[in-house]
């Protein structure tokens, strides 16, 4: 089976990697001269010819770079969380989604894929059995997801890994004029990502918004006053403090 991944960012080059790792060849396709007015000609012309056609680019791009890619009897997938399964026109019957449910960087490759969950859907039956198979060669965790669900996922997930991320970031800023390094933090982050393995969010909560503290609250936010993340630990505090209480 011939495979071309068209894009070589952070999704597009560790599926390369891991399709490797199964002694599976791919070929990796930079996205930017398919849109490229100066070259985008002679790009698609050397467009490799594929079973497979994976789309890891951004959404934005998405449309753009599958109008070049004329190949109506191969199968055609994107990579997204958000975009549907529309984005493939009649000239591609054969198209669907697969999205693996994790947080990729081109600086750490990913090694073992086992435990990623790969969320799928296709046109019809047949082709929905078919990106099951090539999903089953990097991970077991396979689930069908209608475009409600996976939208709804993507957001769940944005709140969980990049806006969690963003937390850290600012963390890291308040530390950025004392003594303590923000190492310092890594053994309560740990505690925190493992107790939700445990028991749920809503029970994890700890911190003083989920004790009412609001003299710790006052506090705290005098302390941040001059910096612009004051306004964001209000928000916070209010909504946990109203969850809680709800």
């Amino acid at each position: 089976m011939r495979i071309a991944i068209i894009g070589a960012g952070s999704v597009g080059t560790n599926l390369h990697h891991a399709f490797a790792l199964k002694g599976i060849r791919t070929e990796l396709i930079h996205a930017r001269p398919l849109t490229d007015v100066k070259t985008s000609h002679e790009a698609i012309r050397q467009l490799p010819q594929a079973d497979v056609y994976i789309y890891a680019i951004a959404d934005h791009a998405l449309r753009e770079v599958i109008a070049t890619v004329h190949a109506p009897k191969a199968m055609h997938l994107h990579t997204s969380g958000s975009m549907p399964i529309e984005v493939f026109g009649p000239d591609k019957p054969h198209s669907g989604v697969l999205y693996f449910f994790q947080s990729f960087s081109r600086e750490v490759m990913i090694e073992d894929w086992s435990g990623i969950p790969c969320f799928i859907t296709g046109r019809n039956i047949d082709d929905i059995a078919a990106i099951y198979s090539l999903a089953q060669t990097l991970t077991s965790r396979i689930y069908e997801a209608n475009q409600y669900d996976r939208e709804r996922l993507h957001i769940a997930g944005v709140f969980a890994n990049n806006y969690t991320n963003l937390m850290y970031r600012i963390a890291e800023d308040i530390l950025s004029d004392t003594q303590i390094p923000f190492q310092a933090l890594l053994p309560l982050i740990d505690r925190t990502a493992e107790k939700v393995h445990l028991m749920k969010p809503a029970d994890a909560q700890t911190g003083p918004a989920q004790r009412g503290d609001h003299a710790v609250i006052n506090h705290q936010l005098k302390i941040l006053e001059t910096t612009p993340y004051a306004e964001v630990y209000q928000v916070l505090a209010t909504l946990i403090e109203k969850e809680h209480n709800h």
